[in-house]
């Protein structure tokens, strides 16, 4: 039986948001060249890491570790460039704003402009698994306002991608925990190998805003004490 033929996918631009302050492909290279390590104490910003730490195993509200990589400034968006006001934009879940604004610049970085893909069959791939924001506007008594449910709905992020962009392909988001930014890599492979998206925009987005999950996580025996991943190694211990 003859093996169906697979078209190459080209890879034509990209854009980013990682620890350190990186914010383009070029600064994480440089990052990769230079080892930089980017896992750092919780930041102020997100909690009191202090608050909810304890190195003994097991404590109730506690977690063994105070450590990650975040990203720098989450809050931050350019809401009037999208079009977004002044009452909708602070429901907008982060790693939407994030998707949005990374979207834009792969689109910068493989030289096109928007008005280029407007109308065509351009498909939105995108992975996300944490709901942070959810509990943060729930706590904040923001969550039953006008926005509080488009604000932070998993399938929206895709949409809103879609939507700014103008384009008509598929528009999805997927959940597979760990991995769900690289299924959503597969499935705009796919989607282009079946020629249902002339091109694609895939990616994901994963921000940690609230205590509750490292707690859980600490109770579960998966989170490493001493913030290091040590993959591989007889010594691990736990992932950051």
């Amino acid at each position: 039986m003859a093996e169906t033929p697979v078209t190459p996918i080209a890879v034509i631009g990209m854009g980013c948001r990682l620890p350190g302050g990186i914010d383009s492909p070029a600064a994480f290279w440089q990052a990769l060249l230079r080892r930089d390590d980017l896992v750092t104490k919780v930041p102020l910003d997100r909690w009191d890491a202090d608050e909810y730490y304890d190195p003994e195993p097991g404590v109730p509200g506690r977690s063994v570790s105070k450590w990650g990589a975040f990203l720098d400034d989450v809050a931050g968006f350019d809401a009037d460039f999208f079009g977004y006001g002044e009452r909708e934009a602070p429901s907008i879940d982060p790693q939407h704003r994030l998707l949005l604004e990374t979207s834009w610049e792969a689109l910068e970085h493989a030289g096109l402009a928007p008005a280029d893909i407007s109308g065509s069959s351009t498909g939105v791939f995108l992975g996300m698994t944490h709901n942070d924001y959810q509990m943060v506007a729930a706590e904040a008594d923001a969550l039953d306002g006008a926005y509080g449910f488009a604000g932070t709905n998993f399938s929206l992020a895709s949409g809103r991608v879609a939507y700014a962009l103008g384009v008509h392909g598929p528009a999805l988001t997927v959940d597979s925990a760990c991995s769900s930014g690289l299924l959503a890599i597969h499935m705009a492979c796919r989607s282009l190998h079946e020629s249902e998206s002339d091109l694609a925009l895939a990616g994901g987005a994963s921000l940690l805003l609230d205590p509750k999950k490292m707690v859980a996580g600490s109770a579960q025996g998966m989170l490493s004490p001493t913030g290091r991943c040590h993959a591989f190694d007889i010594g691990a211990d736990g992932f950051v």
